[in-house]
């Protein structure tokens, strides 16, 4: 690996959560040069989870991050859109701007729905702003998609007074992301809080005042989101030189590097080898950017560890607090300790008697020292484990 000089400049493409660590960690860690972190957006950089919680609550109308970038050194370029890389220089709709060392950090944006072409999405702090100006008691709201941002937004769309139906073509809530029957244990979490959930059904269009499924249902609707995923901001880098797998995500190694030379990727944007895992991950939440933009600026300025975390991540939905890490494809037992019906309960997945998974509702206690004894492979007790009255920590065999 070449060593760069830490006089030159740096650039961060994408001002989000990756980014941001990015700018701060090369900062921080001695580089000397110019940092230079640019986003699309109009914006300072800012914190995303929010915006479907306290922003659309009205608690909060802006969650910048609380970071002196005039302190810093670090010049902020915001409303700047990157349009293609070659060495050394990227070139934006502002302008080229040259680098020694590029960081892609752009991030994932939100599918579409196809026969919905006025439906709204939920990325930006514009769209939680728009959202929230509709949403006022009686309104009719429909949500497609039961992911972790549909569960998230009609959690706060029922405590503003709306009337929310969910719309999810799969069997159950979190359809890929857990197995059926964790998601078969969520939905009744839908009808306590009053929302309206239909699940094996897809939209088949959208049009004023109505949402069509594809049952032939016509469903009243006064505004309707859509939630069913993201995927890579990368349609930038094609031809640039920076490998993309089929889905648009950004191939990088063990250090964060991507084919290029002199650039990096972090964030939601990039697919990472997990030798923890034995596959490349693709992880899209706050965690991920947080630790791979840090990730990212050591790996610039010299450090030599593979980034290889515990993936992780939450989520606030009808008064609970949903936590899950590890990666449980590939696990051959799943345990209970404590069961769905009850109000706060955790589940476990082994791969031959190693904890590699958890996830936990209302216990964070249990989700805390899965990580740590996920990140050791800690082989465990399954009886002690199945425990909900035995810490976890206490489980190991």
């Amino acid at each position: 690996m070449v060593e760069l000089k830490r006089t030159g400049r740096v650039v961060v493409v994408g001002a989000g959560m990756a980014g941001a660590q990015a700018a701060l960690g090369l900062r921080r860690g001695g580089w000397e040069g110019r940092i230079s972190l640019l986003g699309d957006e109009p914006h300072r950089p800012y914190d995303r989870p929010p915006l479907s919680k306290n922003v659309l609550l009205g608690k909060a109308d802006d969650t910048t991050f609380e970071i002196d970038w005039d302190h810093l050194g670090v010049e902020l370029l915001p409303g700047r859109r990157a349009l293609a890389v070659t060495p050394g220089v990227l070139r934006t709709d502002g302008g080229d701007l040259p680098y020694e060392a590029l960081v892609v950090a752009t991030g994932a944006a939100p599918r579409p729905l196809p026969g919905a072409p006025g439906a709204r999405l939920l990325r930006t702090v514009d769209d939680a702003l728009a959202l929230r100006e509709r949403l006022r008691p009686g309104v009719r709201l429909v949500l497609v998609g039961a992911g972790w941002i549909g569960a998230e937004t009609a959690t706060v769309a029922r405590q503003l007074g709306c009337e929310v139906t969910v719309v999810e073509a799969g069997p159950a809530p979190l359809p890929g992301a857990l197995p059926e029957p964790l998601g078969e244990a969520m939905a009744g979490w839908y009808a306590a809080a009053g929302v309206a959930l239909r699940c094996g059904t897809g939209v088949l269009a959208a049009e004023p005042g109505a949402v069509v499924l594809t049952d032939g249902t016509r469903l009243p609707a006064d505004e309707v989101l859509v939630g069913i995923g993201a995927r890579p901001a990368t349609g930038w880098l094609e031809g640039s030189g920076v490998e993309l797998d089929a889905a648009g995500s950004v191939l990088v190694d063990e250090r964060l590097r991507t084919s290029a030379p002199g650039v990096w990727a972090a964030g939601d944007c990039v697919s990472y080898p997990s030798a923890r895992s034995g596959t490349r991950l693709a992880v899209q939440h706050w965690d991920h950017a947080l630790q791979s933009g840090t990730a990212a600026a050591a790996s610039i300025l010299g450090a030599d560890a593979p980034y290889d975390p515990v993936p992780y991540f939450w989520s606030e939905q009808f008064g609970r607090m949903v936590q899950y890490a590890g990666r449980h494809a590939g696990a051959d037992e799943l345990l209970h300790r404590g069961s769905p019906d009850e109000p706060s309960w955790t589940v476990l997945w082994l791969r031959q008697g190693a904890l590699v998974a958890a996830l936990s509702v209302d216990r964070p206690r249990d989700l805390n020292q899965a990580r740590r004894l996920i990140d050791r492979a800690a082989v465990l007790d399954r009886a002690l484990a199945a425990d909900p009255a035995v810490q976890l920590k206490a489980a190991v065999a």
